[in-house]
């Protein structure tokens, strides 16, 4: 397990975890009696605690920690299950079936867009790419200028993300383990004039393996499995999973604790995996159950926390649009870390630039034809490398809305023609990249355009109204705004310490409570956010 140093603790073995119930194993007692899993529920459960934190992932981590760390006695309820290194798939089709909630295959309504939302210990820590950026003061300025906020800004937050940073041992990543697909990204980037910089990532001992996405086989990912969650359980705290939280009581203004159903490991939480029945009774709550998740929760419990109207709504993402581009030599794109590089030059423009890399599988969705076509572009990949673009789409809105007897939700979501403009932009600059680093060709996968072009001058077709929404392939895995922090409780959900307007004792911890997009990739602003949210709580308590 981990002290407040950070890093991970080499007597801390998930997977005796996991098999708790079969092996004796030599893991510590204590530890042991301290996190339960789904083999281990044989009937219906009663507990209690001073908090509840729902959701392990980044935000819900470090509050259950902070927390734990203030001499609280907190239980941190995950709906997955832990995952072990033999549980990685390499596959990335096996790896998000069984990580992602709906098997991967979440998409929004209105303007089609997939969206991923893990569902394991350690929540999308487990199988994100581990970049960590601090948004400039721009964004907080903005943040504080139309929501009424005075104390979420830069000079406020710092001492959490420098704690923070500290604990997870987050820095520049190395050119030893860059690997020529980010450093061509970086020499692109000096041949157009434009500042580029190393991705800081929360990582110890990175070998450039590129399988951030499918779970960190070395283990040196320091995602909140074997971070966060064993410093909270040396601090105190139990863990757990296969918990799926379906109603937070509440008497009057006060939250009363949780309630649902066990449920077994990657049935998807349907009605038809749902076992034994528990409660967990609580002083607090925290919800860190995901942007798209709390609001849900919150709706069947009633409506809670909702008189300003705002639970579930203002739904934002950051979209991305990426490029293959094709090398005369050997790239291979499969070594080096999975987004090394990255540019903030464009930042004010509204979109950021990063390298990229994924399982092949998952890269398919991206190239032309089928066959034996489709087969010619994979053996194009040990020269190939890809790179893409976030928008901070503030002008694009959506809801998330409750299915009845399902804590999946349905999310509507439309581009907006201003972030659309952004989009194209971004993608003709991705094209110039590629061409002034030496690429012999593009494979822009926009629908309707040149399947590849090969002159920059073909790529400014990507930089006009020509494109549309239906024409690009977007993906938005960052998440926001579903209920929103604000000053004023009649129009948003929390105040800047992350309590619901509407109760006591009710804390929200994820990235619902962004007020806008952040414009940078937003795991450390949320744990960031939740480590200040922690520390009030815990003072409170």
């Amino acid at each position: 397990m981990s002290d407040e140093r950070g890093g991970a603790d080499p007597d801390f073995a998930p997977e005796r975890v996991a098999n708790a119930a079969s092996e004796s194993g030599d893991w510590l007692a204590a530890a042991r009696e301290r996190v339960r899993v789904f083999a281990q529920y044989d009937g219906p459960i009663q507990e209690k605690a001073d908090v509840v934190v729902v959701g392990s992932g980044p935000c819900g981590a470090v509050a259950a920690y902070e927390l734990a760390r203030a001499g609280k006695d907190v239980i941190l309820v995950e709906e997955g299950p832990p995952f072990t290194v033999r549980d990685f798939e390499l596959d990335g089709n096996l790896s998000m079936t069984r990580t992602m909630r709906e098997g991967g295959l979440r998409m929004t309504r209105g303007t089609t867009m997939p969206t991923m939302q893990a569902v394991a210990l350690g929540g999308g820590s487990l199988v994100n790419s581990a970049i960590c950026v601090r948004p400039p003061q721009s964004v907080f300025d903005r943040w504080a200028t139309g929501f009424e906020l005075e104390r979420t800004n830069r000079e406020a937050l710092d001492p959490h993300f420098d704690a923070i940073g500290a604990f997870l041992g987050i820095a520049p990543t190395p050119d030893a383990v860059q690997g020529r697909r980010n450093l061509l990204f970086r020499d692109a980037c000096d041949a157009l004039g434009l500042s580029s910089e190393p991705i800081a990532r929360n990582v110890r001992g990175c070998r450039g393996s590129g399988e951030c996405f499918t779970g960190c086989r070395s283990r040196a990912k320091q995602s909140m499995d074997v971070s966060y969650v064993p410093a909270a359980l040396r601090a105190g705290a139990r863990v757990m999973t296969s918990l799926q939280v379906q109603a937070v009581r509440h008497v009057g203004r006060r939250a009363t604790g949780v309630a649902g159903h066990v449920v077994v490991p990657f049935s998807g939480g349907s009605r038809v995996g749902r076992t034994h029945r528990f409660s967990i009774d609580a002083k607090a709550v925290v919800l860190a159950a995901g942007c798209t998740a709390t609001p849900v929760l919150l709706r069947h419990s009633g409506n809670l926390a909702n008189r300003s109207g705002q639970v579930g709504r203002n739904l934002q993402f950051h979209p991305g649009v990426a490029i293959a581009g094709v090398f005369p030599e050997a790239v291979d794109p499969q070594f080096g870390a999975t987004q090394g590089y990255q540019s903030l030059a464009f930042l004010d423009e509204g979109f950021k630039l990063e390298t990229l890399w994924a399982p092949p599988p998952l890269l398919s969705m991206r190239f032309p034809g089928m066959g034996a076509e489709l087969q010619a572009r994979y053996a194009e990949l040990p020269r190939m490398a890809v790179w893409d673009a976030i928008v901070g789409a503030n002008r694009s809105l959506g809801e998330v809305r409750v299915r009845p007897w399902s804590t999946n939700p349905v999310l509507h979501w439309r581009l907006h023609p201003e972030d659309l403009a952004i989009l194209r932009r971004a993608l003709h600059v991705i094209a110039r990249l590629f061409f002034a680093a030496g690429a012999t060709k593009i494979l822009p996968g926009v629908h309707g355009f040149a399947e590849q072009m090969v002159r920059e001058e073909e790529a400014r077709a990507l930089d006009s109204p020509a494109v549309r929404p239906e024409n690009l392939v977007m993906g938005g895995n960052h998440v926001f705004c579903t209920t929103r922090m604000h000053g004023d409780p009649t129009r948003g959900v929390v105040d800047e310490d992350g309590r619901c307007h509407d109760l006591e004792n009710l804390y929200i911890a994820d990235t619902g409570i962004f007020p806008m997009c952040p414009s940078v990739n937003p795991m450390w602003t949320g744990m960031a956010l939740a480590r200040r949210q922690a520390l009030t709580l815990a003072n409170r308590l």
